[in-house]
């Protein structure tokens, strides 16, 4: 359904891909993990052509996203949804302006002001927010917030949705009650899951499958028990939060 081809990104002297290479799957749940700033967030910009590839090719459907005219990646982004690490609301309008925003982009000429009502009230039940469209973002708590993003993006309808972070900043509670949604809008409404997470509690909890990232490119690929009995030392560190021996106290401060 996706694939990444031997792609390559780097801002200036910083190289984020030297070669990724990972592939996912119609109906599966994949997580990306990885270290700070090893580029987990840049790997779904680059799907959805936020930013541009150096060399390589992104697949969707088999088709080259990375070589398309404009309308063409806007079809594409009609069918991938995204959840933004900040949920990314807009203040200045309610709720459910908020969550209608993607319909009003992509199908104001064919969705009636009333179908638009009728999605939008759909899309905040499915996330457990009924009857809140009158309510502004600034009233609402960081786990709601995410909630109305995660609205926001389903109220398309997409085929693939995009996590970045979705648990970043909330509290237990509330980060059981998005991974309970990943997995519930999984079945219900029949997506694709990306879900990036430095949190291996809710990447054990939610995924198919498991990439890591290191170094520029994918260190291992599989399921959570292909992970938990992996032996690579780089894989088994992360998950467990080992330091390198090598990391001593002064050094940890200073990073």
């Amino acid at each position: 359904m996706i694939r990444f081809n031997h792609v390559k990104k780097a801002f200036g002297p910083k190289v984020i891909y030297r070669d990724l290479c990972l592939e996912v799957y119609p109906g599966e749940t994949l997580t990306i993990m990885g270290g700070s700033g090893v580029g987990k967030s840049v790997m779904l910009k680059l799907l959805i052509r936020l930013l541009e590839v150096d060399e390589g090719e992104v697949t969707f459907h088999g088709k080259d996203v990375t070589k398309m005219k404009e309308r063409d990646v806007a079809n594409v982004r009609r069918r991938i949804a995204m959840l933004f690490q900040g949920a990314a609301l807009f203040d200045s309008i309610s709720v459910g302006e908020n969550v209608a925003y993607g319909l009003n982009e992509h199908y104001r000429d064919i969705m009636s002001p009333k179908e638009m009502a009728e999605r939008v009230d759909w899309a905040l039940s499915l996330v457990g927010l009924p009857g809140i469209e009158g309510m502004r973002p600034a009233d609402l708590s960081g786990g709601m917030k995410k909630r109305v993003g995660l609205a926001r993006a389903i109220a398309i309808q997409p085929e693939v949705l995009l996590y970045d972070e979705p648990t970043t900043g909330l509290d237990p509670i509330n980060t059981e009650r998005i991974n309970h949604l990943i997995k519930g809008l999984k079945s219900s409404i029949d997506v694709t899951s990306i879900v990036v997470t430095h949190d291996m509690k809710s990447a054990f909890s939610v995924s198919d499958r498991m990439a890591m990232v290191h170094s520029g490119a994918i260190v291992l690929c599989g399921t959570p028990s292909q992970f938990q009995e992996s032996r690579d030392p780089r894989v088994h560190d992360f998950i467990n939060g080992i330091a390198p021996v090598n990391e001593d106290v002064e050094t940890l401060l200073k990073a």
